[in-house]
């Protein structure tokens, strides 16, 4: 039975210490928030953070990869994709 309280405190222990830390974690980011930007080019089918030059709204792209179709990152994340791009591109499968 000893045992058992040691096991129960000791989880009770770690919840409030991770509880805790995740508090501190979040007000930091809270009060320096990461700068975003636009990444064009690299989104899935239904899943743009906004307009494109064709829709309105968030979650019209309509297909993978659209070239004016962006999600937000964080700045300086875009460059390091394959296909990512800060600008909109001309879709060269139109032509």
């Amino acid at each position: 039975m000893k045992d058992i309280n040691e096991i129960v405190k000791l989880a009770i222990t770690t919840l409030l210490t991770l509880s805790a830390t995740t508090v501190l974690i979040t007000n930091a980011n809270a009060e320096n928030p990461p700068k975003m930007e636009k990444c064009y080019g690299i989104v899935k089918t239904a899943m743009n953070d906004c307009q494109t030059a064709t829709a309105s709204c968030a979650g019209s792209a309509t297909k993978d990869n659209q070239p004016d179709a962006f999600i937000f990152l964080p700045k300086g994340d875009c460059n390091k994709i394959v296909g990512g791009s800060l600008t909109p591109k001309k879709d060269e499968k139109a032509k």
